[in-house]
């Protein structure tokens, strides 16, 4: 139905010469380089990984009502901090992850579309929790932010 229509045709291709318009042509001519920087990334991802299924098997022995991932990015966390891990074993796969994260939330917020007696008992609820933890969020990413800039200042002083 919709592949039959001659504007929605004209929308994926005009999509399309956008898309491949903005792609580096050099990386079609230096694959070698650019299979080399994919393979770094997947081994990258991997090894958060790693620290993921730490943090599950954490999770097992402590009984807190903390998830298996938070304890993992706690454990990534502290191997960063005491240098246990050195920041370019993680870097480019961080930065993947983090450029992709909206993909990941995408399909968790459609398939709440299927449970609308949930949304419809609960739903004050949810959207009042959301609004205090995203206040939390917001309140100690500025927090953060300003000691950082404060030490970054009375460094350049």
């Amino acid at each position: 139905m919709y592949f039959t229509n001659d504007g929605f045709r004209r929308t994926i291709i005009l999509f399309l010469q956008n898309a491949f318009e903005r792609v580096n042509p050099t990386l079609f001519f230096n694959r070698k380089d650019f299979t080399m920087k994919l393979t770094v990334i997947v081994i990258q991802i991997l090894f958060i990984h790693v620290f993921l299924f730490l943090g599950a098997a954490l999770k097992e022995v402590i009984p807190l009502p903390i998830p298996g991932s938070m304890f993992g990015l706690i454990l990534l966390f502290l191997a960063l901090y005491f240098r246990i891990v050195k920041l370019e074993w993680v870097e480019r796969g961080a930065k993947w992850l983090m450029a992709e994260l909206l993909l990941f939330f995408v399909p968790s917020a459609i398939g709440i579309v299927n449970y609308d007696d949930i949304l419809s008992l609960q739903g004050a609820e949810i959207v009042l929790l959301i609004g205090i933890s995203t206040v939390i969020v917001l309140g100690m990413t500025a927090l953060v932010a300003e000691r950082i800039t404060d030490r970054k200042r009375g460094e350049q002083h």
